[in-house]
């Protein structure tokens, strides 16, 4: 990677992030220069900006990670996000590909894709303090292969590289990894002093990410109803071994039905509004087949009732089994910065669909793994650039369409957001005055005169 990047790199890659935002088709190289105007120039300089890696996409995600740490308060705990997610190829000799479980098959029967997978982390940015909304920034896109198996005939080195090579992608080995060097940059980027909790699903609390925290880092996750889990060593024999595990404790399942522990009401802001959920704390507790030394605290979340319609009877969803190694923070804090974890999903989903992550056609083994986390940058910059106007009131909404509500006050979309951005490229280049059109267009709701259709189509994309 080169250390400086050249003026008209930097220009380049500018070029390609704007029509990545401005691109009205599929988010391939082609459509994203055709979104910058340059589809009459020579396009071999923008392949050649991934194939031959002369743009770090990194550098782009740790600026968001500074921004967003500069601006949480200084007493607020840093909250971060990981997860992996698939991205749908076609191709079969696209370098990264493999044949893959697809997360949103139906649970009786086994689905598969052939994809790539990455590895994300992403950073919160709430609202305000205390129980609020809070919006997912990446800061980190990893790309995750699997080595590709030898035949069967191949020499005993191959299937042993084979083998090695197995055990270091694992999904977990570079979630653990990521989350050593996530440590690290949040240090460089203002947040040496500061604490950091790291919300994951049941899939990477294991031992492969419990055992090997870094410091000033507490994690929570969920587990199974059927852990098996002790409490600590109440006393030691004067001779002998030195014990870490005493007693065997009941499943959290058996827990949850106990009816000698109480229940403890902890506010959290979830689906939109502020939720006030029944929560069983034991603690502390040793999970010997994954927490090793480390002393943990189990919490127990009674599922919450919701009714699909006012006269409706009322449903309820399923329980949560969480596993927490930080015994100082308050339980609202923890809980909270869990359900701040559903919002890594809705950075998948915005990647994907709307940003076109993963769209891109593109062979070079460095440009398939550079291309996605390009378009992650970029929507990682949006995101923070959309947050910091918010936080300032000078970012407004243009006009939405009769049937909309209007928005005060609410969450700004990433449809919004970039809506908001082409409007105002195209009031930079073509000179339109979409203001007026908004405010002429405002004042007609009611009337049967159409806009104009042009600029309407232009700022109005639905997503």
């Amino acid at each position: 990677m080169p250390k400086a990047m050249q003026p008209r790199t930097r220009r380049r890659a500018r070029d390609l992030a704007t029509g990545l935002l401005n691109c009205a088709g599929k988010r391939t190289i082609s459509g994203l220069l055709c979104g910058a105007g340059r589809q009459f120039a020579d396009w071999s300089a923008a392949y050649r900006l991934f194939s031959q890696q002369r743009v770090d996409p990194q550098r782009l995600l740790d600026v968001s990670l500074r921004q967003t740490i500069d601006m949480l308060p200084d007493d607020e705990l840093i909250v971060a996000h990981l997860d992996d997610t698939l991205i749908r190829k076609t191709g079969r000799k696209i370098p990264g590909t493999k044949w893959r479980r697809d997360p949103l098959g139906p649970p009786f029967h086994t689905n598969f894709i052939w994809g790539q997978r990455f590895v994300q982390f992403s950073v919160a940015c709430p609202d305000s303090e205390g129980s609020c909304r809070a919006r997912a920034i990446p800061v980190t896109f990893t790309h995750a292969p699997s080595p590709v198996k030898p035949r069967k005939e191949a020499p005993a080195g191959q299937w042993e590289a084979y083998h090695s090579s197995l055990t270091a992608s694992k999904v977990t080995r570079v979630g653990r990894e990521g989350l050593t060097q996530l440590r690290d940059r949040v240090d460089q980027a203002g947040g040496a002093g500061r604490h950091m909790i790291v919300s994951v699903d049941g899939s990477y609390t294991n031992k492969e990410i419990v055992k090997y925290l870094p410091e000033r880092t507490t994690l929570v996750g969920r587990i199974r109803k059927d852990a098996k889990l002790y409490r600590p060593a109440d006393g030691q024999p004067p001779t002998g071994r030195r014990r870490v595990y005493g007693e065997r404790l009941p499943t959290p399942e058996q827990l949850r039905r106990d009816e000698a522990i109480a229940w403890q009401s902890v506010k959290g802001f979830a689906a939109g509004r502020e939720h006030t959920f029944d929560v069983k704390i034991i603690s502390p507790v040793k999970w010997r087949s994954a927490g090793g030394n480390q002393t943990l605290q189990l919490i127990i979340i009674r599922p919450l009732g919701y009714r699909l319609s006012n006269t409706s009877k009322i449903l309820y969803r399923q329980p949560a089994y969480l596993i927490c190694n930080d015994l100082e923070h308050s339980i609202e804090r923890i809980l909270q910065a869990y359900l701040w974890r559903w919002e890594i999903e809705v950075n998948f989903r915005e990647q994907k669909t709307l940003m076109g992550c993963g769209q891109a056609q593109v062979r070079n083994e460095r440009s398939a793994e550079t291309v996605p986390q390009f378009v992650t940058g970029v929507y990682s910059l949006l995101m923070v650039a959309a947050d910091r106007l918010r936080r300032q009131g000078v970012l407004t909404h243009l006009c939405r369409a009769k049937w909309y509500p209007r928005k005060h006050g609410d969450r700004w979309t990433t449809g919004d957001i970039c809506n908001r951005f082409r409007a105002e490229e195209y009031t930079r280049y073509l000179g339109w005055s979409f203001s007026d059109f908004v405010a002429r267009d405002h004042q007609r709701r009611t009337a049967k005169k159409q806009a104009n259709p042009a600029i309407s189509a232009l700022i109005n994309m639905r997503y």
